[in-house]
């Protein structure tokens, strides 16, 4: 038996309850492991709440982790027990102390990448990784407009887009936010609490607009994010923190010639396990070089899940929020 958080009805934090599941040897397929550190994300309260009805209840939430194998399946290769791996999986289960996963969702850590860091940056990592390559590939000379740009994933984006030569603009909600984004590497920054950040975009860029949003605020930043896009723009609709956005009519993008793409990583890594190996070898070659960093993450016990998810929503905390069993 482990410890685990399990969900037997949507509501609020205070559904995320702590119990007991049992952790069988692994199957075919499958590696063992004892996890050492469990990110929370924007997701995990998505799935609590019910906004997303992708978990079947009760269930165990949680989308990543990061642990020591203890046990190989039938069949599994690459792999060795003792070996430190990050994974993602859309099969959850995530918040606990042990699991069992399918060896092909892993991969290992090198060994200057510690635990508590590939936890609190592989899932955003990975993100960052498919909409700055994949999804609009970033190159020097675009502009790019990041909101909530002192958050786990925005601080990861502002620097990816810098490393690869563009001029970052963040939006941010407070005095210590803003100068969040600036040392992550925002040439501007706008306070969108006390400014139109779309006239801010327009004066910045001569008014011309951004080339790509990257927007994971959602329901509130949205409509601004089209108006701040310059002609054949790119609107990268990635999260939904202040809710989800109403339907948009094909018109809307029009106006620009605009492009909107509401990305999944799972669907750019799941296709080809080269494609896996490569997002991650990037993402802890950054953060091994100094070019990636991301700020001390908010440490929470497992069995305070409730809690870690009240500090999230909140937006009381910037950055990265782990779990450690």
């Amino acid at each position: 038996m482990t410890t685990a958080i399990i969900i037997r009805e949507h509501g609020g934090p205070e559904v995320l309850t702590v119990g007991a599941q049992d952790v069988p040897p692994p199957g075919e397929g499958e590696i063992g492991l004892r996890q050492t550190a469990v990110a929370v994300n924007f997701h995990d309260t998505y799935v609590r709440s019910g906004l997303y009805k992708t978990l079947k209840l009760p269930g165990v939430p949680g989308l990543e982790g990061v642990g020591v194998i203890t046990a190989l399946g039938k069949g599994v290769t690459g792999f060795a027990v003792g070996d430190r791996v990050a994974y993602m999986t859309l099969g959850y289960g995530g918040y606990a102390a042990a699991r069992n996963l399918q060896a092909g969702m892993a991969v290992k850590i090198p060994a200057n990448v510690d635990d508590v860091t590939a936890g609190a940056a592989y899932l955003k990592g990975l993100t960052v990784a498919c909409m700055v390559r994949n999804v609009h590939k970033i190159a020097p000379g675009k502009t790019v407009l990041v909101h909530a740009a002192a958050g786990g994933v925005g601080s990861l984006l502002v620097q990816w887009a810098k490393h690869l030569g563009a001029t970052v603009i963040g939006t941010a909600g407070s005095t210590e936010k803003l100068e969040a984004a600036r040392r992550s590497g925002c040439a501007h920054v706008i306070n969108y609490r006390e400014q139109d950040f779309v006239a801010a975009v327009r004066e910045l860029t001569g008014g011309r607009g951004v080339d790509v949003v990257y927007d994971g605020v959602g329901r509130d930043t949205f409509k601004g994010s089209l108006e701040a896009l310059a002609l054949c723009g790119h609107l990268i609709n990635f999260g939904q923190a202040s809710g989800p956005v109403d339907p948009v009519a094909p018109t809307e993008l029009f106006v620009r010639s605009a492009t909107l793409s509401r990305p999944n990583v799972f669907h750019y890594v799941q296709q080809q396990r080269a494609t896996l190996e490569n997002a991650a070898a990037e993402l802890f070659r950054g953060l091994a070089e100094g070019w990636l960093r991301i700020p001390k993450p908010a440490l929470f016990p497992l069995t305070a899940a409730a809690d870690a998810h009240k500090a999230l929503e909140s937006r009381a905390i910037s950055g990265s929020i782990v779990l450690q069993p």
